[in-house]
């Protein structure tokens, strides 16, 4: 059975990025790091050398989201940097909130030996 999934790519125009676009952990899985450990593992990958700074886009109200990645930051002893990406009016005609944009770095080495 799938119980994480984490989908994201490096942007051509900033390749030093990784940006993740989705994150999911089945209610049997949480509360294991399993999201931070899936996001560790894909940055460990050797595809990733370059990556310097992860990125994502999160609503105010997204507590996990919010957690997870201030938690990734914490523990690799990096700063995350709060910025509007898509505003709630500009971009969504008032139908969603803003998204956010974390960017958290510089990224410590995580590659995979």
């Amino acid at each position: 059975a799938v119980v994480g999934w984490v989908s994201g790519y490096r942007p051509p125009t900033a390749p030093e990025n990784f940006f993740v676009w989705q994150v999911a952990v089945s209610s049997a899985a949480r509360g294991q790091r399993l999201a931070g450990r899936m996001i560790e593992a894909l940055l460990a990958r050797p595809e990733q050398a370059g990556v310097t700074h992860l990125t994502t886009t999160i609503t105010d109200d997204n507590r996990a989201s919010w957690a997870l990645f201030q938690g990734l930051a914490r523990r690799w002893g990096v700063r995350i940097e709060k910025t509007a990406r898509f505003e709630e009016q500009a971009h969504f005609a008032g139908a969603h909130a803003t998204e956010w944009q974390a960017r958290i770095g510089p990224l410590p080495t995580l590659a995979q030996s």
